[in-house]
């Protein structure tokens, strides 16, 4: 696990850096990141992990989708959060579950605390034009889904 961790780290978190900066400008994460991300998976994972743990993570994909749409239909999240989420999932082994989402947990509160702290103050005069500035009821989820992950395969890769 920790060379797939190692190996699929680089890759992830230039991925994870242009979803974050994408989703805090545009309030969008693009279809290409998850696409790409999935591909680093689908690499890294074939090279570095046993088969059977390869081919498995594959359903940690699905269920995260699965529960992403019914979550985008019923407006909780948005669409590009469920699908970046869904890419990120097959990242985690399953006993690691309760750990990423303490990360999750931890990241999204200090994300958006720091967000909405830097909209009021002349931090913002350094991207004036993001577009989570402007929106006062919705959030830019892909900053701390992008910091999760990077943390865990960082943790993962080094502890």
């Amino acid at each position: 696990m920790a060379t797939f961790a190692l190996w699929s780290l680089p890759l992830a978190t230039l991925i994870c850096m242009w979803v974050a900066w994408s989703d805090l400008a545009r309030m969008k994460i693009p279809n290409k990141a998850v696409l790409a991300l999935l591909a680093v998976f689908a690499v890294v994972g074939l090279l570095t992990l046993p088969l059977e743990a390869y081919l498995w993570r594959y359903a940690h994909f699905a269920a995260v989708l699965a529960i992403g749409f019914l979550m985008t239909i019923t407006g909780l999240v948005g669409a590009g959060d469920a699908k970046f989420a869904a890419a990120m999932a097959p990242f985690v082994a399953v006993i690691d579950g309760t750990f990423v989402a303490a990360i999750f947990a931890v990241t999204t509160i200090v994300a958006f605390i720091l967000h909405r702290l830097a909209r009021v103050t002349p931090l913002r005069k350094l991207a004036p034009n993001w577009e989570s500035w402007e929106r006062t009821r919705d959030f830019p989820m892909g900053l701390p889904l992008a910091v999760t992950l990077i943390v865990y395969l960082a943790r993962t890769a080094f502890l």
